[in-house]
């Protein structure tokens, strides 16, 4: 009723992940908003399934109960655009569901903190050479880890990307560099293309990694 209130039409439902990833191969929605704890197959594998299928275009929001880290750090390494909890209000569903098909990722800003310090200290510490290069294929990986090779952004891509990964939504970036909202998800879209990173996510943890932060 939330969604369909705001004029986002919902196609279809599922009991569990592996029926969410069936019925998403046939009705090939813009978003999912997936649960994590149901019978058979969770909604932790059923992303991954979603988004480990290149025929789709889909994106992922995990909307849950139960607000762990084990949860968050499984769902984005599995290929989630979002983590939303169940308590949230109905505009930040809405929000979150525009935003993924938008092509983004929605974090809270101390949801992005836990995820920052999870993964930035082991990334910082890998060899250059150890984790694989950036993706040359139209569809970005169907993982948040971040490329390890340093591509050639603009220097406008830069800050936008150092911004990125202090957690600023697109709107602050934009009154931050005095440019419009319009351009900022232009350079945050190059970005992410230059990157070969599939999220905002995977770019937080990069900024973090190469030092922009």
């Amino acid at each position: 009723m939330i969604l369909e209130a705001a004029g986002i039409e919902v196609v279809g439902e599922a009991a569990n992940g592996a029926d969410a990833a069936a019925s998403a191969s046939v009705l090939r929605p813009d978003v999912v908003c997936m649960d994590v704890q149901m019978p058979g197959v969770d909604g932790i594998e059923g992303t991954r399934r979603i988004v480990a299928d290149e025929s789709l275009d889909t994106a992922v929001v995990i909307v849950t109960t139960f607000d762990r880290d084990d949860y968050l750090f499984q769902a984005l390494q599995a290929g989630a655009s979002g983590f939303l909890l169940k308590n949230a209000d109905p505009d930040d569903l809405v929000t979150a569901v525009r935003v993924a098909a938008a092509g983004d990722a929605l974090l809270a800003p101390e949801v992005t903190r836990r995820v920052i310090a999870r993964f930035a200290p082991a990334l910082t510490s890998e060899p250059e050479d150890s984790a694989r290069p950036p993706a040359t294929a139209s569809r970005p990986p169907a993982t948040n880890a971040p490329p390890a090779v340093v591509p050639d952004l603009t220097e406008r891509e830069r800050e936008v990307l150092a911004l990125v990964g202090q957690a600023l939504s697109n709107a602050e970036i934009a009154q931050r560099l005095y440019i419009g909202e319009a351009t900022v998800k232009t350079h945050v879209s190059n970005v992410l293309q230059k990157l070969g990173a599939r999220d905002r996510v995977a770019a937080v943890v990069y900024a973090h990694r190469h030092g922009l932060v």
